[in-house]
């Protein structure tokens, strides 16, 4: 039997890299991760690093800005490096990439009712790249790990 393989959502980047006021999850996020780096692959999606990237950029403290900006930067430099836990993902934002995420994937809605229902483009982003990524690999147990109630439905 495969194991599965986890795409690590932003709720729990920021977690995993214990950024102020986004990290109130942190422990049980730590404890998870052991569970899925045994059991799993975990692999990082592009939305996961922009929106991570933002909220570190968004923080009003200077001095924690720095210090989440360095450990984003040092654990991207991982990823880049092949020595974090997880691997980027590579998927093409192309053309096809962005009719898929207008259309929804195969979510059955579309962006508008994406967006209307709360669910947010860099979600929905998510969902399009598991989906490119499961046609790439022909791997079936590809699961989003996620503390968004919105987007773990679409798990």
């Amino acid at each position: 039997m495969r194991r599965p393989v986890w795409f690590v959502d932003t709720s729990i980047f920021l977690n995993l890299l214990d950024i102020p006021g986004f990290s109130q999850d942190r422990e049980r996020v730590v404890d998870d991760f052991r569970a899925k780096q045994k059991s799993g692959s975990l692999i990082l999606p592009v939305a996961a690093v922009i929106e991570t990237g933002n909220h570190v950029a968004q923080l009003k403290n200077g001095l924690a800005r720095r210090e989440a900006a360095r450990k984003f930067g040092d654990a991207l430099l991982l990823v880049s490096d092949g020595r974090a836990p997880w691997e980027l993902n590579s998927s093409k934002w192309d053309d096809d990439f962005l009719h898929r995420l207008v259309s929804g994937g195969m979510t059955g809605l579309t962006l508008v009712e994406h967006a209307i229902r709360g669910v947010g483009c860099g979600d929905l982003s998510i969902l399009v790249e598991r989906e490119i990524y499961r046609e790439r690999t022909g791997l079936s147990d590809v699961r989003i790990w996620t503390l968004d109630a919105k987007l773990a439905a679409h798990s």
